[in-house]
């Protein structure tokens, strides 16, 4: 007898809130969303895991095919099947930028990127769907910016999402991004624009810090924007030289700063789990320590995990974050 699995179905929506974001990129995107073995043929809701793709992908590339490593939707049916976890709908959000990425907040230099997922999204899926419809049974998940993106909404967000998986997620900026200042000082070179043009450009060569460079625009962006567009780098474009007052800003933004004023919500949470890899080439490690021992500080109740590996081809972390989110999520 053939085994039942999953399916995908890939939603188009129309946002409002992105419909006039400051680059211009599109306002309608593809949703993919997958539904579990037996879903067509049940009339069971079922819990939903919002999965945030790291910074320069969106949700289509966690469906992608690889002769090595499971995509999203085979690892969810293993899991699944194997009785690892309970049945799940899983949703990948675009949230895709011209600078590379949104950080998953809202920014007057990229759009409304929170406003998108929390406002718009959720309910969008919720229309759509079978979903077990609060917090309890919603949760965030995601590598890297997405696991960024998951501590920050649901630390923002605790009554939209009630559990939150943040696996090598930027936080402590001054271990994560302080020691890249300056490899992305020597990949824009002086020209923000000449770098993001190549990117868009698959002619174009691109120098050895190009990556760093990009990533430096992407997050001064979401961290540094000005209130009528634009943004400004942590650092002098021209000798390099930080710009404290910039770097302060950056750091209003970073998980470990925000845990004091945000203490009633992070309470909220069914489960705040922290993962990383003990060598990780961001010292997210580090990061992931820090962010645990203020969280202890306060009282808050959540699960650090670490294991042996860096900051690339971790996809097989998402295994114990789903078990995680699985047993700590409520029937309603």
């Amino acid at each position: 007898m053939t085994q039942r699995l999953g399916t995908i179905r890939v939603l188009r929506h129309e946002s409002n809130v992105l419909r006039s974001n400051p680059l211009g990129d599109p306002f309608v995107r593809d949703l993919p969303v997958y539904l579990p073995p037996g879903y067509e043929d049940s009339s069971y809701s079922f819990p939903v895991v919002f999965f945030l793709s790291g910074f320069a992908g969106r949700g289509q590339m966690l469906l992608n095919d690889s002769p090595f490593a499971p995509n999203m939707r085979e690892r969810l049916d293993r899991l699944i099947l194997d009785g690892k976890i309970r049945p799940l709908i899983g949703v990948m959000p675009d949230c895709f930028t011209r600078y590379g990425g949104s950080q998953y907040l809202n920014s007057p230099a990229t759009g409304q990127y929170e406003d998108y997922v929390i406002n718009e999204l959720v309910e969008f899926i919720d229309e759509n769907f079978r979903t077990l419809q609060n917090s309890a049974t919603r949760a965030v998940a995601g590598i890297s910016s997405g696991g960024y993106g998951a501590l920050r909404l649901s630390m923002m967000h605790p009554e939209v999402f009630g559990l939150a998986a943040s696996i090598a997620g930027d936080c402590y900026f001054e271990a994560c991004y302080k020691p890249d200042l300056f490899k992305g000082f020597r990949g824009i070179a002086g020209d923000t624009q000449k770098l993001l043009d190549s990117f868009f450009d698959e002619t174009a060569a691109k120098g050895k810090y190009a990556f760093d460079g990009l990533n430096i625009i992407g997050m001064s962006a979401c961290y540094s924007p000005n209130p009528n567009g634009g943004f400004d780098l942590p650092f002098d474009p021209e000798t390099g030289i930080l710009r404290e007052d910039v770097w302060k800003r950056w750091l209003l933004h970073d998980p470990l700063r925000m845990v004091q004023e945000n203490l009633e919500n992070l309470k909220r949470l069914s489960l705040l789990y922290l993962d990383a890899g003990t060598k990780d080439e961001f010292n997210l490690d580090i990061g992931a320590r820090a962010l645990s021992s203020e969280l202890s500080k306060f009282g808050i109740a959540h699960i650090h995990t670490e294991f042996d590996g860096g900051h690339f081809g971790i996809k097989h972390r998402y295994d114990p974050a789903l078990v995680a989110i699985s047993n700590a999520t409520k029937s309603r």
